[in-house]
């Protein structure tokens, strides 16, 4: 009986080892089978939903609060109606252009991947697809960057402050200069 046992296990073992290696040899393996194999559905969907995507984290861990979490936390910062307001128009604003610029990258991407699959490329339209892409996706940057500077603009140092705190970020004191805040 333990013998068998242990002859089992040899085989459960012996059968494992060639997928591990496969997996290890060929990391991409089943992603061709993605809808546009450059972006995982969950890079889709981020880019459709105009989510950050770590987009703003010279910003955002640098000092300077993004929009979407100050009014996450408005009520906890003390945000006045009209800093409640501003913070939402620039929101709002770099959601819209976030939106619309992600959807964009996820068409050209979609473009490009079918001109591959086509095998309809060369380098010329490869060159102009991805100065393209790199456009949109500076674009896309900017918005949530520019986001993260109108934001602290219309925030006071305390409030700055406490909104690092609360995200549990180490103490931003050499981030604090004459003129970076509003209110």
């Amino acid at each position: 009986m333990i013998r068998s046992q242990i002859l089992v296990s040899i085989f459960m073992v012996a059968a494992v080892v060639p997928l591990v290696s496969t997996a290890q040899e060929a990391p991409y393996a089943g992603l061709e089978t993605r809808q546009i194999k450059a972006l995982s559905p969950e890079q889709i969907a981020e880019y459709k939903q105009g989510h950050g995507m770590g987009l703003a984290l010279a910003a955002e861990l640098n000092g300077f609060p993004g929009p979407k979490h100050v009014l996450e936390l408005s009520n906890e910062l003390g945000l006045t109606s009209e800093q409640r307001r501003d913070v939402q128009d620039v929101y709002n604003g770099m959601h819209s252009t976030a939106v619309d610029l992600g959807e964009q990258i996820v068409e050209r991407e979609a473009e490009l991947d079918e001109l591959f699959v086509d095998g309809d490329i060369d380098e010329q339209s490869l060159q102009s697809y991805l100065t393209e892409l790199a456009s949109l996706q500076g674009e896309l940057r900017n918005a949530h960057l520019a986001a993260h500077l109108e934001t602290k603009n219309l925030l006071t140092v305390d409030q700055v402050d406490s909104y690092n705190q609360m995200r549990g970020y180490q103490s931003q004191e050499h981030q604090h200069h004459p003129g970076n805040h509003g209110p």
